[in-house]
């Protein structure tokens, strides 16, 4: 497997330093990624994250978990976690720091558990890649729910990337996909991803998409350059 941030995370844990990760899209090239932020404690955390764990309840399934840091701070305050990774090095570090369970596999491969909160923070709509897979996430996803219970994501409407300060809009979105459809690719070290598909959805697309597959969405903060965490529940 072809696992740059799994690397750069196994990296960081193990030694303390890492490379840069370096991330390019079909709209940005050369951006730069500090493997660091995997491992923020609260204290570092952005006001959406602090909110959406503030929010979390009863037994938690954390998609995404990356090298844990969400999943420990919600351990810590005594809540029951399951940590699900895709990355195995990315599963490994956080089995060694103390992540009590940890499921190494694709969330759309996971079948089994009744989870009161499901949690995906960090751009938590990016795993759905698209419009179309938002939906089919949601669709799978609720199947994973308790009764009662809420799936809490954060997002941004990334359309200010294609307007200017005067206002005017510089590139002609009527004629693209969905202009949150964007197309990734990682590097580290010698490591460069396939290209993938990443999600940024505003608001009320992602409401409307939820509606198409019995979530009710609620807007539950908002942070700067269009970032929102939301809270979604079945009708």
């Amino acid at each position: 497997m072809n696992d740059p941030i799994g690397q750069a995370i196994y990296d960081y844990y193990h030694s303390g330093k890492a490379d840069l990760l370096l991330v390019d899209s079909n709209y940005t090239e050369g951006e730069e990624m500090d493997p660091a932020v995997f491992f923020r404690g609260s204290g570092e955390m952005p006001e959406l994250e602090v909110k959406a764990l503030a929010m979390c309840t009863g037994n938690v399934l954390d998609i995404g978990a990356g090298a844990g840091c969400h999943t420990l701070e919600l351990q810590s305050r005594g809540l029951a976690v399951t940590a699900i990774e895709r990355s195995p090095l990315a599963a490994m570090v956080m089995r060694e720091r103390g992540v009590g369970e940890v499921i190494c596999d694709d969330i759309f491969h996971f079948s089994s558990g009744n989870y009161d909160t499901i949690l995906m923070l960090m751009n938590g709509s990016g795993i759905a890649g698209t419009l179309d897979g938002l939906a089919t996430l949601l669709e799978h996803l609720r199947k994973l729910l308790a009764p009662g219970g809420q799936i809490l994501l954060d997002s941004s409407d990334i359309s200010y990337l294609f307007t200017e300060e005067d206002g005017s809009v510089w590139m002609d979105l009527s004629n693209q996909n969905y202009y949150g459809e964007m197309i990734y690719e990682v590097a580290y070290r010698h490591l460069r991803s396939d290209k993938f598909f990443w999600l940024f959805v505003d608001f009320d697309t992602l409401s409307q998409v939820a509606d198409t597959v019995g979530f009710q969405a609620t807007l539950a903060a908002e942070g700067g350059n269009g970032e929102y965490l939301a809270r979604l529940t079945l009708k």
